[in-house]
């Protein structure tokens, strides 16, 4: 067996209705502290969901600094200006309460917050070198998995991102609570739920730091993603559906997090970008496409992976192959999100400066099982047309 290194967060809780008892389950893990900031989005702020979780929070003495003004593929002035408020509070903890782009920036202000490394400083791989306050994540959709990775994505520019990469990330407790995620729209719980599956298989094809416990983690997301997908669909309040998408997506998360991922990510990357199309539904419109053209040097990872989620695969590892990114195709048609570019305002003339952006991103093509060149880019995202 090849030496490997596997990391992951110190602890997780998973229970139903945890954020209604938020404040003192926080309590029990830091009972020395007080000042607590909530990093969150406006609108699930303003629609109530996490009333019962700050009202939980000021019943045990919390003094909450509330910031909700996240939003999508977060701006580093968003992250900027929370860290400054951070710093003023003087918070002792920090909780990212919300999707992935919440827990992203909760992230960067635990290490802001003490003030000694500015967030330029830290842009790229291993580039934080001060300490933090103590990290709380709790997500609100099941897709990113952000709650238990190393990374946090900033918008560095007009239409560029640009990745914090570090272990200093890594969240001290991570809490699920499926009843967070009840009533999440349809699209929106199709595109986090087919994000997650994406880890899951870039991460057991990965190129880089594949590992016998992140094959395990993504194989057991797919299952629970597969079998839960649909149902959380149709069913918005289907419990079962719910904490089976929340679990999966977490073991994606802590997969990805070992043995990261790869083009589907540096494909996506420019969509959002560029077009603002969510970060789920970007990997989604390109997967099955970079799926097809790793086939030459994945069909035997794919072929397992078929085998698990599909009992009627048969025939050769290509034939398998095949029939898993069917599958996908399937599953994305059949959720209902869009499935071409066309779909979300990409005009054919778009095609190749998507492709020369997505080949900025050095860090994820590193990790694919087969080298993409501008023109394989160009190929996929004509193919995705």
């Amino acid at each position: 067996m090849n030496a490997f290194r596997f990391q992951t967060v110190p602890a997780v809780v998973v229970e139903y209705g945890a954020a209604r008892r938020l404040g003192a389950l926080l309590r029990e893990h830091f009972p020395a502290l007080s000042r607590l900031c909530v990093v969150t989005d406006g609108f699930l702020h303003r629609n109530g969901l996490i009333a019962p979780a700050l009202a939980s929070l000021t019943a045990h003495g919390w003094r909450v600094t509330l910031i909700d003004n996240v939003v999508a593929d977060p701006p580093e002035a968003i992250v900027v200006e929370a860290a400054h408020c951070a710093r003023a509070a003087q918070v002792e903890v920090v909780l990212g309460l919300g999707g992935g782009s919440s827990m992203d920036v909760a992230k960067l202000l635990a290490v802001l917050a003490p003030g000694t490394q500015s967030l330029q400083q830290m842009y790229g791989v291993r580039q934080i070198t001060s300490g933090r306050v103590p990290l709380v994540q709790m997500p609100t959709t099941a897709g990113t998995g952000s709650e238990v990775t190393a990374v946090s994505i900033v918008t560095t520019g007009e239409t560029t991102k640009t990745g914090v990469v570090s272990p200093t990330l890594l969240a001290d407790l991570a809490i699920l609570d499926a009843e967070l995620t009840l009533g999440l729209p349809r699209e929106a719980t199709a595109a986090t739920g087919i994000d997650a599956m994406v880890h899951a298989i870039e991460a057991y094809t990965t190129a880089h730091l594949k590992n016998p416990v992140s094959d395990m983690l993504a194989r057991q997301a797919l299952r629970l993603l597969s079998r839960h997908l649909l149902t959380a669909c149709d069913d918005g309040a289907d419990r079962r559906a719910r904490e089976g998408m929340l679990l999966g997506a977490m073991f994606a998360g802590q997969a990805f997090a070992n043995a990261p991922v790869a083009a589907v990510h540096a494909l996506a990357y420019p969509l959002g970008g560029i077009f603002h199309v969510p970060h789920g539904l970007s990997n989604a419109l390109v997967l099955p496409h970079v799926l097809r053209f790793n086939m030459p040097a994945a069909a035997d990872h794919y072929a397992e992976l078929a085998s698990m989620l599909l009992p009627a695969a048969s025939g050769n590892a290509n034939d398998k192959a095949e029939m898993l990114i069917r599958y996908t195709e399937t599953l994305i048609e059949v959720t209902g999100i869009p499935a071409r570019l066309r779909d979300v305002g990409v005009q054919r003339g778009d095609l190749p400066r998507l492709a020369a952006d997505a080949m900025l991103q050095t860090r994820l093509l590193a990790n694919n099982p087969r080298p993409v060149t501008e023109a394989d880019a160009l190929a996929i995202y004509e193919a995705a047309y």
